[in-house]
């Protein structure tokens, strides 16, 4: 699987849809906000990219923010055939 690091931070790319994320710097918007997330999506509409974090379905959060949502986002929020990307944060095994 792909990574790519940003800020510091290894993800494995799970979907980039026309290499948004070779094409596009999202160093910027990735702030410590999203630090907590398991998973980042991205979307482009009207030329500016939004970012929404997503849990594991593990974890006890609002549904909404769950990963098992994405399909529901995608469809609901996101603009009709926006391209879109989604990078899960690799956590490292502490010893």
């Amino acid at each position: 699987m792909k990574t790519k690091v940003i800020n510091d931070i290894t993800y494995y790319v799970i979907k980039d849809a026309n290499d948004i994320l070779s094409n596009m710097d999202i160093s910027e918007k990735l702030t410590e906000y999203f630090d907590d997330f398991d998973y980042i999506v991205g979307d482009i509409s009207y030329s500016a990219i939004r970012l929404k974090g997503f849990y594991r379905d593990s974890k006890s959060n609002n549904k909404f923010n769950k990963i098992s949502f994405l399909d529901n986002y995608l469809e609901k929020y996101c603009s009709y055939g926006a391209k879109w990307f989604i990078i899960s944060k690799i956590y490292k095994d502490i010893k």
